[in-house]
């Protein structure tokens, strides 16, 4: 029998970023459970500040495109809507449904008590030392459906 040989590479295949959500809640409440509240804070601002420091470093030099491209980006490798509404100086995300909580709900996994830090301190950490500042206007604990508000901190 011929022996067949596959030359195959990651990227040939779906990304499958819903495993990324599923692990991260796992972590979260291992954290949580040994480290409380604070421990969760300080774990997810260590990932972020290291993780997206592209994004952080892009608001410095390019403003809000860079994070308007980002959720683009996200949303449509997640196969999910959100709506953004852009200037320079302010953009709104509105997010119908997180495709993480999607996933769970359908999976029947419970996410952290502690998820909605996965949106609000991932994002004040992103916009750390930027000219930018975010806010959550809107979260819905149960299906993630929320309004994200980025702005010029001088604007404020």
């Amino acid at each position: 029998m011929a022996k067949e040989v596959m030359d195959r590479k990651a990227s040939d295949n779906e990304y499958l970023h819903k495993d990324f959500h599923f692990s991260m809640n796992v972590g979260l409440e291992f954290v949580r459970e040994n480290y409380g509240r604070d421990g969760v804070v300080e774990y997810l601002k260590t990932f972020s500040s290291h993780y997206y420091a592209p994004l952080t470093q892009g608001l410095k030099e390019q403003g809000l495109s860079v994070l308007r491209d980002y959720f683009q980006k996200i949303y449509e490798i997640e196969k999910a809507d959100c709506k953004i509404e852009y200037s320079e100086d302010l953009m709104t995300v509105a997010i119908h449904e997180c495709p993480a909580l999607k996933h769970f709900k359908k999976m029947k996994v419970t996410p952290s008590s502690l998820y909605i830090l996965t949106t609000l301190t991932v994002y004040e950490t992103i916009c750390e030392g930027t000219p930018f500042a975010f806010e959550c206007l809107e979260y819905d604990c149960a299906t993630g459906k929320s309004v994200l508000k980025f702005f010029r901190r001088d604007l404020l």
